[in-house]
């Protein structure tokens, strides 16, 4: 006769034994019950090649064309300002008004020695007149005709002295009015009415010229040499005979409406900022641009021959570099990219497309390797009418 347990255990093995099948074929299916993933439905466009152009913006900084110290030339008192502190000025217009009236003294005085010098110079020739035909006769010796000639000379050039003393004396007369020699804006006026201006304290205002005005930037080393590996790879071509167009950004965005020419290249290395100092010269009439003014200038002329261009948004950042999505074969590929710069809302890719290949620029958060997409090709943005452009090229 069986215990009691051995029976137990015998009935909970049959019990196992009867279900365990139902649970594995529960979760069986037929290959033809499988749900199928659908594709993606993805917006495309066909990377081709083409020109675009290449532009390159660097922090600027104007400059003056031309800033002129305003010294005064000679000592005395200051007696007037004639100008309104930061107004714009012409050429030859009055700054400065000093005490004439030493000056005038001067210039009387030194008439007055011209007119002596005069008188004694007359008397001399009259005196050598008379010794000439004397000393001819023997009746005077020739040591009077020398002194005689001597006295001629000598007062002669007292005269010649006495000029240009008189010169030095209207000079500094003309002195006391002091003009800008250029036409620009005007500084702050270093010395008040009053103030006796001696060389220690000769400096009255500047004057900035402000057409044209200069537009400093720096290029590092690393700049400089990126960009002529891209030359000699044939990824830029520079505009002819280097000439780039300069294009002045201001500090909210708008661009300045006249453009400028590289004019200076420092060909002297920077070891303080790394850097080489370029200057650019861009037309001021209207005096918008001021000296010392923070700007961006964008270098313009060069053209990027070739280059494979997507919308920026179909370009991601992954943990290592860039990548974007393709449609090769009706499925997705995960393709790793060199990017350049910007194009507007487009990214020009330097490394890892071709011409021809599929790139996904909407729908690519959803992809996966391998992955089946339905591409349709990206429609263009409408035009400013209102009308629809014509949708761009996509995926077959």
């Amino acid at each position: 006769m069986l215990r009691k347990p051995f029976c137990r255990e015998i009935a909970r093995a049959s019990w196992l034994l009867c279900v365990l099948p139902l649970f594995f074929g529960c979760g069986e299916k037929k290959p033809e019950q499988q749900a199928q993933r659908p594709p993606a439905e993805v917006s495309t466009v066909i990377a081709s090649p083409k020109d675009v152009p290449a532009t390159f913006e660097f922090v600027a900084q104007t400059q003056s064309s031309r800033q002129v110290n305003i010294h005064a030339r000679v000592s005395g008192f200051l007696d007037k300002r004639m100008y309104t502190e930061g107004a714009s000025v012409k050429e030859g217009q009055t700054l400065f008004l000093m005490d004439p009236k030493p000056f005038q003294a001067q210039v009387d005085g030194s008439k007055a020695a011209l007119a002596r010098q005069k008188a004694s110079l007359e008397v001399a020739r009259a005196n050598l007149a008379r010794t000439k035909p004397l000393a001819a006769l023997n009746a005077l010796s020739q040591k009077d005709l020398d002194d005689a000639t001597g006295q001629f000379e000598s007062a002669a050039a007292a005269v010649e002295q006495a000029k240009a003393q008189v010169e030095t004396d209207r000079l500094n007369l003309s002195y006391c009015t002091i003009a800008s020699p250029v036409a620009g804006i005007t500084g702050a006026a270093q010395q008040q009415d009053g103030t006796y201006i001696s060389p220690q304290n000769s400096l009255l205002t500047t004057v900035a010229v402000l057409s044209p005005m200069w537009v400093n930037f720096s290029l590092s080393e690393n700049e400089i040499q990126s960009y002529r590996d891209q030359v000699e790879k044939g990824q830029i071509r520079r505009p002819a005979k280097n000439e780039y167009t300069v294009e002045v950004v201001l500090v909210d965005g708008a661009v300045f409406p006249h453009t400028g020419r590289i004019t200076f290249a420092d060909p002297s290395f920077n070891p303080q900022t790394g850097t080489f100092l370029i200057r650019a010269s861009v037309a001021n009439p209207q005096g918008v641009l001021r000296p010392n003014q923070y700007v961006r200038a964008r270098l313009k002329g060069a053209v990027r021959p070739d280059a494979i261009v997507v919308p920026q948004r179909a370009v991601q950042q992954g943990a290592k570099s860039h990548f974007v999505w393709v449609v090769k074969d009706g499925k997705a590929e995960k393709r790793p990219v060199a990017v350049g710069e910007w194009q507007g809302k487009e990214w020009i890719v330097n490394e890892g497309l071709k011409a021809g290949d599929v790139v996904v620029v909407d729908g690519a958060l959803t992809l996966a390797p391998g992955a089946p997409v339905s591409a349709k090709p990206l429609a263009a943005a409408p035009a400013p009418g209102g009308a629809a452009a014509a949708p761009a090229a996509g995926a077959k």
